[in-house]
């Protein structure tokens, strides 16, 4: 739903969206970009962050800024153009919004705030970085705090104290940061007590290294330079002063250069370059509103997760089967329902919006879910099942522990079971062995996805995933048949003995299998296997993992 303009002015909020981990903004600056009625980003806002803008908030045309270019510039690559010089890169933000050439200097963005916020809306001014450490920035909010539009400023987590902590190098309560893309002090940074931390491109490491040897710092000092630092492309090159311009000249994009004892700390310290799958490319075979939580788990591992929906959910053909089976609900008809996954939950809910039911309607039907994840569905309409599977989180399982029909205590022998239209029948049949009559429902089709882009499908065929995570026996042929076999390289995990059956089916090794059948115990068997196989010497350790496969 769009938002409505304001008859009086709005406020304009300088977000600081800090070193690039979306996780690092700090909840005001979420809650600001979330209810915001527009939104400036610069081109440098990590795409992660600007992913976090509604899909009802318009991204109005970014202001695209670059640091001023300092004599030494004159040879530096499209990142360090001065502001008023478009490249190509300003074709496109982060967000795929469009934009502009850069608006020029301060006060022209301000007068841009300024207009937008005039007319009524809650403006956001989205910065990487820290607002006010950022010069060019800081002139806009002065130009600001000139009119009478109200103001607020949000920071960010500054790159300069969060990017070493992510490459393991504790900086103490005592270092200097500097940004070497301007005007510089050499002799003053030479002589600074503690760590330096220098905000800089490739093109300033030879610089750098020769002006701090010459004014006394030792060529053999320990160097770390970081890239795309608080990301899971993160890459850290050790080096020294005396190396740093050859070990460091072909990276690419901002790079947060660390100089001292520190260095060495990396060693015992190095936790987010070092986590288990860091580094790699996991293929995430799901719907595209099911992929989410096992990309966010296999985040928390270090891992570039890549969604490839491979099935798509659409409503059954004919709604008659599941009106009737919601009437039954409500009539009395059923003693259980029993739900085999998320998007049955979804169906039953949504069919019961169109009738205007809520949960009010399960009133005397028990609930049995096959796993975990359904049964948290469940639970987000204010109900706990009465039974989830206590061993094997599967079909089978639930079985196991499924009650049989007692014509004394059960007063009446009716189980709603609503599922896919391609769902096994397993689970009626057992149910029927228990004596139970089964209204087996078609509650939702599963179709085949589009094929991926050919990129995609030559990644899948040549190697180009370190893994892959099949949840379900359908996302594992609907991959083989859209985008091909994955390559014989590719670590395959599945969920469940099910999906791994129909993955040996399709030629596939299955390396990974969980002890219980759920998204975060998949992903996390997945880091372990790859933790064993690095001890046993069958993997690179992971920074060089993951230097490969960027390559």
């Amino acid at each position: 739903m769009s938002r409505t303009k304001k008859a009086s002015p709005g406020r304009i909020l300088f977000v600081g969206s800090g070193p690039g981990d979306p996780a690092l903004l700090t909840l005001r600056a979420r809650d600001a970009i979330a209810s915001a009625s527009t939104v400036f980003v610069d081109a440098d806002v990590p795409a992660g962050v600007t992913a976090l803008i509604g899909a009802d908030i318009p991204v109005e045309e970014p202001v695209v800024r670059r640091p001023e270019p300092s004599s030494a510039d004159a040879t530096a690559d499209g990142d360090d153009a001065p502001v008023d010089t478009p490249s190509a890169a300003d074709d496109q933000d982060p967000a795929g919004a469009r934009i502009r050439p850069a608006l020029g200097d301060p006060g022209e963005v301000a007068k841009t705030l300024l207009a937008a916020a005039k007319a009524g809306d809650d403006v956001v001014r989205l910065v990487s970085g820290d607002p006010l450490t950022t010069d060019s920035v800081l002139a806009e909010v002065t130009a600001v705090a000139r009119t009478s539009v109200g103001f607020e400023v949000i920071p960010g987590l500054p790159a300069a104290a969060a990017v070493p902590s992510y490459a393991g190098m504790p900086l103490g309560s005592s270092h200097t940061e500097a940004d070497v893309r301007g005007e510089v002090d050499w002799a003053a940074l030479a002589a600074a007590p503690g760590p330096l931390v220098l905000h800089a491109t490739a093109g300033h490491l030879a610089e750098t290294a020769s002006a701090l040897t010459e004014h006394g710092v030792a060529a053999q000092t320990p160097v770390a330079v970081t890239v795309n630092g608080t990301t899971c492309q993160q890459r850290t090159i050790e080096a020294t002063l005396a190396t740093l311009n050859d070990k460091g000249a072909g990276l690419q994009g901002p790079l947060i250069v660390t100089i001292g004892k520190v260095v060495a700390q990396r060693g015992k310290l190095s936790w987010w370059e070092s986590r288990a799958l860091y580094g790699w490319t996991v293929l995430v075979p799901r719907t595209k509103d099911q992929a989410g939580d096992m990309s966010d788990r296999l985040v928390v591992h270090g891992a570039i997760p890549m969604e490839v929906p491979t099935i798509a959910v659409e409503p059954p053909r004919s709604p008659a089967q599941m009106e009737r089976a919601v009437k039954g609900l409500v009539d009395g008809r059923y003693q259980w329902v029993v739900f085999t996954s998320t998007n049955a939950v979804r169906a039953v809910w949504e069919k019961f919006a169109e009738f205007g039911l809520d949960a009010r309607a399960f009133s005397g039907v028990k609930i049995a879910c096959v796993g975990e994840a359904t049964a948290e569905k469940v639970r987000t309409f204010g109900i706990n099942p009465e039974l989830i599977p206590s061993g094997e989180q599967s079909s089978l399982g639930l079985l196991d522990d499924f009650p049989p029909y007692d014509d004394v205590f059960d007063p009446v022998n009716r189980i709603l079971l609503p599922r896919a239209d391609i769902a096994t029948e397993t689970l009626s049949e057992g149910l029927r062995d228990r004596g139970w009559e089964i209204d087996d429902v078609t509650a939702y089709r599963t179709v085949r996805a589009a094929p991926p882009p050919a990129t995609t499908r030559e990644m899948i065929k040549t190697g180009g995933f370190d893994a892959v995570c099949f949840t379900s026996s359908s996302t594992v042929r609907n991959l083989v048949g859209i985008a091909g076999k994955p390559h014989a390289r590719t670590i395959v995990a599945c969920i469940g003995p099910k999906t791994a059956e129909t993955a040996t089916e399709f030629g596939l090794r299955v390396d990974v299998q969980p002890e219980s059948a759920s998204v975060p115990d998949l992903v996390d068997a997945l880091a372990e296997h790859a933790s064993r196989l690095r001890a046993e010497g069958a993997l690179p350790p992971p920074r060089k993992k993951a230097r490969r496969s960027r390559s």
